[in-house]
């Protein structure tokens, strides 16, 4: 799923003097501010289960669930399948890194500013 930047997101965070990465992830990815922090407690903790997420966000477990699928629709998070020693399996999520999120977020910048900048050009030019 290609992330678009929320223009009215980014008008405000235009307006931030100092956004957090918290803001500037929701902008980018046009994300929800716990979509967000769900991505940076996975950062501070990998390998954290649904059940872990939802004690350390005080969430229950159906929005987390909602959240690690847009986290992993965006491409900032992945799954991984763990079996369990009594049998049966329990996934386990992981931020992609900090680097390859700030990657992400210039990449998707970079593509909606040539977007914008290919609706400029195609506006006529008005002769007085």
């Amino acid at each position: 799923m290609r992330a678009e930047p929320s223009p009215e997101r980014f008008r405000q965070l235009m307006l931030t003097e100092e956004p957090s990465l918290e803001n500037v992830l929701s902008c980018v990815f046009d994300i929800q501010e716990h979509e967000a922090r769900t991505y940076l407690t996975l950062l501070e903790r990998p390998g954290n289960t649904v059940e872990e997420l939802a004690t350390e966000l005080d969430r229950d477990r159906s929005n987390i669930n909602r959240s690690l699928s847009t986290l992993r629709n965006k491409a900032l998070a992945e799954r991984e399948r763990r079996l369990i020693e009594g049998g049966g399996h329990v996934y386990q999520y992981n931020a992609v890194s900090l680097s390859e999120a700030r990657d992400l977020m210039h990449e998707t910048l970079d593509e909606w500013a040539a977007y914008v900048h290919e609706r400029i050009d195609e506006f006529g030019s008005i002769d007085s």
